[in-house]
């Protein structure tokens, strides 16, 4: 039981590490959103579905490649994509002078 606890700590200690290098990405990430913002003429701009669906082709791709589940990459960065696009819809409204959707 010792050695299962052990691995698991060195599991979790992995992890950790990836979450920090995440986070660090996702913060990179967040930057250019915020810079695209105001460049898209309106809230169609923003949700961009064939944008949105050319990268969930492209992820799903490069999970293959890497040997993750496509299924699995497509639902985080689904998830992803849509926290950003509330994120963005936000940050336009808030540069354009508009007022931002009171539901989402």
């Amino acid at each position: 039981m010792a050695e299962t606890a052990a691995t698991l700590t060195e599991i979790r200690a992995g992890i950790d590490v990836l979450d920090r290098e995440l986070v660090g990405l996702l913060a990179r990430r967040e930057a250019l959103v915020r810079q695209a913002a105001p460049l898209k003429s309106d809230g169609q701009a923003v949700r961009a579905p064939d944008r949105v669906a050319q990268v969930v082709a492209r992820v799903r791709t490069l999970a293959s490649e890497a040997g993750a589940d496509p299924d699995l990459i497509e639902r985080i960065y689904r998830g992803m994509i849509q926290a950003f696009i509330d994120m963005e819809t936000d940050e336009h409204h808030r540069i354009t002078g508009g007022s931002a959707p009171k539901t989402r």
